[in-house]
């Protein structure tokens, strides 16, 4: 977790109604306006507001004129470079933009680009003077040339020109199954969207900008074809059932984490993501034929306290995915940089102290997640019910909804927990306003994790089970000071309405080990990110795992399996450091990495690449 930056520092302007804070809370105030105070050693902090360029202010008004089409951007987006260029669909299986020669400027949130002079003739490479109709991609950038935002937009008309409504998230496949999938996509207008899925034709229920459309009675390991249709425009993909449950068919999948904007300028930053890795990684991905990629934190750089300047870094990761993930599911879990809250600054030095946003069902950075992403919805509600909670009769902390949840293909079953969850981002300041720290799995998960591996543990149709989770057990280099290990100490647990935790951070670790290792004889590897690296450690009943003065109980583990950390997908990089376990850990690169793991009935055997330079990291058998 890097410390939180303030990219823009603006006092939060005072709220029209007072707020209720969650009693799992201290020391935050509303007064009778709604405004927030952090109160810390007699100190008040205000709250500020932590964001920038904001989705809703990138993604266009459009209007046709005669000769082409005007822009109007927002308030967050008055002035800076537009590119443009036509998506040619029929001459690729991935389609992107193809840039033009020229940039427009854009003042005063204004564009226009002017189709009929700029893109006809040699240049109408998609046919729009012939069928009256054309798909354009965009990309904002500012006077400086940092990237803002790829975006999308339909046009038809040979002149006067109008915009159409354009498809500019996805079409992503989730929630495959052998007989099942979930189409889902979103539009820059509210529309009604018509989806065929082989012989099934679907219409959406209700006009809406964001789709999930739901298609069964499918037919396992089957090539299938599905076309959206918006108007004028349709888009046609294809992707392929999960084998049935159980199925011993071989297959490999992805594993990847923290894509993070990086160092380096250019596609690296696409305002909060690696875009450039992100895109190497997930087109690596679909030309090795993966059946799925589990992408498990730090998809972006967060850290904010305004939502559509969260969801614009969300979009941005999704647009970078987008190609691939038409045919090809991918399940993304929460990382800290996932973080969207109240912050709340010193009054003389800025720094920032922040707390999940609240009113927790709705304006968590869980339920912002979840809002963003199309993940199963199998896990637990919430911590509501245990002991920590401060009123058993109202709800006091944020929904697990799909940021929790296990899934599985053919016979291998992938458990993804959320390390982050209720996540107050300052250590320090977790005994003054209480919260969760990082890495902490809360009572509630822990029993549900537990019942999901004794359910799987029984399930004869099961051979292989995955932990993933953004934080590891053991880390190796740029985050032993927190982590499951915090530099060795157990003092770290969550505080809720001022009553600690019984367990701390090292105890919660054995628990968890207890149960994938001890409890479970088809636990195989734990998936970590956080640590912008990748390696691997053994984990068995030789590695040490305790500080030198450990007094309490410690876990006798039966059997040996691998914590596979990578998160070497754009962030920038960690070098290793000293552990316990470090003559344990080997394979440590800082070079971007993807893991694949294939899966052959019983047998597992992992690679590793580096999406950049295609070179082989390291093989070897689970």
């Amino acid at each position: 977790m890097s410390r939180i930056l303030f990219s823009l520092l603006v006092v939060l302007s005072l709220s029209t109604f007072a707020q209720e804070v969650p009693a799992v809370l201290m020391n935050i105030q509303a007064d009778e306006t709604g405004a927030l105070t952090f109160v810390k050693n007699g100190i008040a902090y205000e709250e500020v507001v932590r964001g920038d360029y904001r989705l809703d202010d990138v993604i266009p008004v459009v209007e046709g004129y005669e000769e082409g089409l005007r822009f109007q951007f927002g308030k967050s987006f008055q002035s800076g470079l537009m590119e443009f260029g036509f998506i040619p669909y029929d001459e690729s299986t991935y389609a992107l933009p193809v840039y033009f020669k020229r940039s427009i400027v854009v003042q005063e949130g204004r564009a226009e680009l002017p189709i009929a002079k700029w893109l006809s003739g040699k240049y109408d490479m998609v046919g729009w003077e012939e069928n009256g109709r054309g798909r354009i991609g965009y990309r904002l950038s500012t006077l400086r040339g940092e990237l803002v935002y790829d975006g999308i937009v339909n046009f038809e008309g040979k002149g006067p020109f109008e915009a159409a409504p354009a498809l500019i998230e996805g079409p992503f496949v989730q929630k495959l199954q052998h007989d099942r999938v979930t189409i889902y996509f979103r539009t820059d207008q509210k529309v009604i969207p018509t989806v065929q899925c082989g012989p099934q034709l679907k219409e959406g229920t209700e006009e809406s900008r964001t789709h999930e459309i739901t298609f069964t009675d499918l037919r396992p390991s089957e090539n299938y074809t599905y076309k959206i249709i918006l108007g004028g425009f349709e888009h046609t993909y294809s992707f392929r059932t999960a084998p049935e449950s159980g199925s011993r068919e071989p297959f490999r999948f992805a594993y990847a984490s923290d894509s993070r904007n990086g160092s380096g300028r250019g596609e690296r930053n696409l305002w909060g993501v690696n875009y450039y890795i992100v895109k190497r990684i997930f087109a690596l991905a679909r030309s090795r034929e993966a059946a799925f990629v589990q992408f498990s934190g730090d998809l972006v750089d967060g850290y904010l306290s305004d939502e559509q300047a969260m969801r614009l870094q969300y979009a941005n990761w999704k647009r970078a995915v987008e190609p691939f993930c038409n045919a090809m599911p991918f399940y993304a879990a929460m990382g800290n940089h996932e973080s969207y809250g109240h912050i709340f600054a010193h009054p003389e030095n800025g720094y920032g102290q922040a707390v999940d946003r609240f009113p927790y069902a709705t304006e968590s950075g869980e339920a912002l997640f979840a809002s963003e992403f199309c993940n199963p919805e199998n896990g637990p509600e919430s911590e509501d019910g245990s002991k920590l909670d401060p009123n058993k009769k109202q709800t006091d902390f944020p929904p697990y909804k799909e940021t929790v949840f296990h899934y599985r293909y053919g016979n291998v079953a992938m458990v993804v927990l959320n390390s982050n969850y209720l996540y107050s981002t300052s250590q320090s300041a977790i005994q003054h306003s209480g919260g969760n720290p990082h890495a902490y799995i809360m009572d509630n998960q822990l029993e549900w994790f537990e019942s999901t591996m004794r359910a799987l543990e029984k399930d004869d149709d099961i051979d292989h089970v995955f932990l993933t989770l953004h934080t590891p057990f053991f880390p190796n280099g740029g985050h032993v000071k927190d982590d499951m290990w915090y530099g060795g100490s157990n003092a770290t647990r969550p505080i809720i309405a001022g009553e600690k935790a019984k367990k701390g951070i090292i105890e919660r670790r054995d628990e968890l080990l207890e149960i994938f290792v001890n409890k479970s004889t088809k636990g195989r590897a734990i998936l970590t990110g956080d640590e912008h690296n990748y390696c691997k450690t053994q984990i068995g009943p030789d590695t040490p795992i305790y500080p030198d003065d450990w007094e309490e109980k410690k876990i006798a583990l039966k059997r040996t399996i691998y914590q596979i950390n990578n998160g070497a997908a754009g962030a920038p990089y960690y070098a290793q450091e000293e552990t316990p376990w470090t003559p344990y850990t080997s394979g440590f690169s800082t070079q971007n990495a993807l893991v694949f793991i294939e899966v052959d009935g019983k047998e597992l055997q992992v690679e590793v690449y580096n999406p950049d330079t295609l070179e082989k990291l390291e093989s070897f058998a689970l």
